[in-house]
């Protein structure tokens, strides 16, 4: 792999200022948020000038008990060849549960245990992924609220151990590695001692607050000096193939973007003579080339039924107190599961605005809109993705005879029906399916 230098999240709101940012050497795409045969008209201009462009994937849920979706792997090498990416990343979490029946969707990045089972699951889930893949898999480590009991490796370890059993390369964003120093007490440095620092791919550098001692990892605020800090740590050990800054929400005028790249620049060159790879192939001697991917042993014996089985168990009692309002399992902090348990249902109701921004004018507004979808959330676990829940949550409120304004409900009913393809529910089903769910 080649040098890719200082990029930025490419996000369709800031479209136009990416392609005016200077000496922008590379772009990250969200890779299920791109059609392969309808590239966005900004990154092919990007792809013409020279800058590289990587896909960046978040739905796979490698490090679920369950194996990985051909379907989805097939749609994330589509993704890579479509763009010539270099390689394709994707996150070391669960997503999802499919044990027991019905599955649940977490929509959002969850830890995996540091457990032998779960790395052994792990290790076996992406050897899928690096078979089915075109190009080379880096894996990053993700920002946590919560810790799971009985965890039996470190990160450092776990990490390691997961590059020395696949090859795989490493994805390290040192955000994460700051929010898990406030919410789970682990030493950014420690990490960055342990891990295999040849296996790096590149970094990712993002925003956040603390608020009541817990760190926010938003990607909505601007990267603050802790972050630039670990950014240097790591500097001091390696320097990084590549290091992206990420910006998914409230984006900042242009000018700052460009702000924050420099001081991201500052921190991995503070002499300012690091060369400059903008707009054309990256010099071969801008960096050490990474060593090729390992060759790892053959691959052992399938995991055993019973270890995914009792991952996955583990991981469906964590969701279902999350996102189901069931107890919380044993061991795990209370309060920080309500913290989680709280953030997941703020996404997921922001989400479900952006890809039906019909709903809040419908319902009277943002607030009464967020208001109306946390209480259909709090026991309603999303199951089909974010467009089926917005779905779901307007014949929630049609069964309940909401809104309370016969023309909104109207407004509600055809936008319902335009998209469901079906009438709405007789005013007896409704009834019905009202009774149903109060008793649940």
């Amino acid at each position: 792999m080649a040098h890719l230098g200082v990029g930025i999240g490419w996000r369709p709101e800031i479209a136009d200022a990416v392609e005016r940012l200077p000496g922008l050497d590379w772009v990250e795409v969200v890779a299920e948020n791109i059609c392969p045969g309808h590239l966005p008209a900004s990154l092919l201009r990007l792809r013409e000038r020279g800058v590289r462009v990587v896909p960046h994937g978040v739905s796979l849920g490698l490090g679920g008990a369950h194996r990985p979706d051909p379907e989805k792997l097939a749609a994330l090498g589509e993704r890579a060849v479509a763009l010539g990416a270099p390689l394709v990343t994707e996150h070391i979490a669960f997503v999802r549960t499919t044990t027991p029946a019905p599955a649940l969707e977490a929509g959002h990045l969850l830890p995996v245990p540091r457990t032998r089972d779960a790395l052994d699951v792990l290790v076996e889930n992406v050897r899928i992924a690096q078979d089915a893949l075109p190009v080379p898999l880096a894996l990053e480590n993700i920002a946590a609220l919560i810790s799971w009991p009985g965890e039996e490796m470190t990160e450092g370890r776990f990490l390691s151990e997961l590059v020395e059993r696949t090859g795989v390369r490493l994805l390290i964003d040192v955000a994460n590695l700051h929010t898990n120093r406030v919410n789970r007490g682990e030493d950014p440095a420690a990490v960055l001692d342990a891990i295999p620092l040849e296996a790096l791919a590149y970094v990712h550098v993002a925003g956040g607050f603390e608020r009541d001692g817990v760190w926010h990892d938003t990607h909505a605020h601007p990267v603050p000096g802790v972050v630039l800090d670990v950014l240097a740590q790591l500097r001091r050990r390696v320097d990084p193939p590549g290091v992206l800054l990420e910006r998914d929400d409230d984006f900042p005028p242009e000018d700052e973007l460009a702000g924050e790249l420099e001081a991201i620049r500052g921190v991995l060159d503070p002499a300012g003579s690091r060369p400059s790879t903008s707009l054309r192939t990256p010099s071969r001697d801008c960096a050490p080339e990474p060593a090729p991917d390992a060759k790892p042993e053959p691959a052992p014996d399938p995991v055993p039924d019973a270890a995914r089985t009792r991952v996955g168990l583990a991981q469906a009692a964590l969701l279902s107190a999350l996102v189901a309002g069931t107890p919380v399992p044993e061991g795990f902090d209370r309060q920080r599961i309500r913290v989680q348990s709280r953030s997941l249902a703020a996404k997921r109701a922001g989400v479900v605005a952006k890809v039906a921004p019909e709903l809040p004018g419908i319902l009277g507004g943002e607030k009464a809109y967020r208001e109306a979808f946390l209480a259909y959330a709090r026991n309603r676990p999303m199951t089909g993705g974010y467009r089926r829940d917005a779905l779901d949550f307007a014949e929630h409120l049609l069964i309940r005879e909401l809104p309370a304004d016969p023309a909104d409900r109207r407004r509600l009913t055809a936008w319902w029906q335009e998209r469901a393809g079906t009438r709405p529910a007789r005013r007896i089903v409704r009834w019905a399916r009202a009774l149903v769910g109060r008793a649940a």
